[in-house]
C-alpha cells in the first residue's frame, strides 16, 4: 500500500518504520525536504521510499497525519479538497500545554474537527494512544502494541487496521469515529501519568482478555 506521512518528528519515524516492516511504500512529507530525508535515513529506508516538502501533491491513497493537532489543522487547510477520498489518519492529542485537559469543545475530537475541515476524506482516529519509542519496538514488555482504530468509514477503518497488522501491531476497533473522544482522553491520560509511573513514554495502554 502507498502510504504519505505529513511530519518529520519521533511519531513520524515510530509509524513510519511500522509502514515499512509491514512492506508498504511510504513518502514522508516535511517543513523541508533534508528533515524528510533524514526521517528516511534514520528508519533505514531503502527502494521506492520518497522524501518530500509539506504542499507537494499527494497521490497516495492513505495520508497519515503525524503531527501537533495545530500543525495538522493547517495540514488539512492547506490540501483542503486534494484530500477528497483519501483515508486521512489523524494521530493527534488535542492536549492543552499544561496537559490539563484537551483544548477541542466537549461534544467533539480533534478527529471529528479535522474531518468537518478535509471534506470528503474518509477519517480514522488511530496511533494516538501508542508513545514513538514503542512504536519503533512494536512491542512492550513482550507485549505487542494494540492500536485503537476509530472511523464512520467500514473500508477506511479495515485499511488501517491491516496496515497496523502488518507492522506487527494489533488494532482494536473502538468503534466510530465519536469514540475518537474518548481515545484523546485515554492519550491526555496516558502522557499525564509518565512522570509517576516513570517509564519514560516506554508503557502501552493493553487489552488483556
Amino acid at each position: 500500500m502507498n502510504v504519505t506521512i505529513i511530519g518529520t518528528g519521533n511519531m513520524a519515524r515510530g509509524i513510519g518504520s511500522r509502514l515499512l516492516a509491514g512492506g508498504h511504500h511510504v513518502t514522508v512529507l516535511g517543513k523541508k525536504p533534508a528533515d524528510a530525508e533524514e526521517v528516511l535515513k534514520d528508519l533505514g529506508a531503502k527502494g521506492s521510499a520518497k522524501a518530500g516538502q509539506s504542499g507537494d501533491a499527494i497521490s497516495d491513497e492513505v495520508v497519515v497525519l503525524a503531527v501537533y493537532y495545530p500543525d495538522a489543522q493547517a495540514a488539512v487547510e492547506q490540501y483542503g479538497d486534494a484530500l477528497s477520498g483519501k483515508v486521512l489518519v489523524d494521530i493527534t492529542n488535542p492536549v492543552k500545554d499544561n496537559l490539563d485537559g484537551l483544548v477541542t469543545p466537549p461534544d467533539s475530537s480533534a478527529a471529528q474537527q479535522l474531518g468537518a475541515r478535509a471534506h470528503g476524506a474518509k477519517v480514522v482516529k488511530a496511533f494516538n494512544t501508542t508513545f514513538a519509542g514503542t512504536l519503533r519496538e512494536g512491542r512492550v514488555a513482550d507485549e505487542s502494541l494494540d492500536v485503537f482504530v476509530a472511523s464512520d468509514d467500514v473500508d477506511a477503518k479495515a485499511t488501517v487496521s491491516k496496515l497496523i497488522e502488518d507492522g506487527g501491531l494489533r488494532p482494536v476497533d473502538a468503534g466510530p469515529l465519536a469514540r475518537a473522544r474518548e481515545l484523546e482522553a485515554a492519550g491526555l491520560l496516558h502522557m499525564s501519568i509518565q512522570s509517576n509511573l516513570g517509564t519514560g513514554f516506554g508503557s502501552a495502554l493493553k487489552v488483556l482478555g
